[in-house]
């Protein structure tokens, strides 16, 4: 008997599925950047509406341009960081394939750190261009990766309250 491929397509153990929205994801958020960083110079900033700009900057930490200051070190650092979770979520995944709401979670958060881990490797930084806005309050900037990972984190919450609940 043929042992089954934990990429096969058939059953509800498939780890395709998950890595494509991974893909997708990764896909989108690199060809964002490529897109931002053609059109716009360093530091450029186009007012979209009155609470949202387009603006390319670059952030060597790691959220809110944590640890962004130091040496340089943090750059193989988070890189590392989101190498190990990526093959940590990688495992997750396959071993919890059928769990429709968590894999969507980990995928989420799968494709948005490999989209990093790409800048960070490429660039030594990574590509931020969103800017929301209220009033001169500005939140940091950020990128289609970044927004992938909030929204897994989200919906790995909001499964987990789910889970409790049962």
């Amino acid at each position: 008997m043929a042992k089954k491929s934990s990429f096969s397509t058939s059953g509800g153990n498939s780890l395709l599925p998950w890595m494509g929205i991974a893909t997708i994801v990764l896909l989108l958020d690199q060809l964002s950047k490529i897109t931002i960083t053609r059109l716009f110079s360093y530091g450029e900033s186009v007012a979209v509406t009155s609470f949202f700009n387009l603006v390319l900057v670059y952030n060597k930490g790691a959220a809110f341009s944590f640890l962004a200051s130091q040496g340089g070190w943090q750059r193989w650092f988070f890189t590392a960081l989101g190498l190990g979770a990526a093959l940590f979520i990688v495992y997750l995944l396959k071993r919890h394939a059928g769990q429709r709401m968590f894999c969507w979670a980990l995928a989420l958060i799968l494709g948005g750190a490999i989209g990093n881990v790409i800048d960070r490797v490429l660039y030594g930084h990574v590509i931020d261009f969103l800017d929301f806005h209220v009033g001169g309050w500005h939140w940091p900037a950020f990128n289609v990766a970044d927004s992938a990972i909030c929204i897994g984190a989200v919906l790995f919450v909001l499964d987990e309250l789910r889970r409790v609940k049962k």
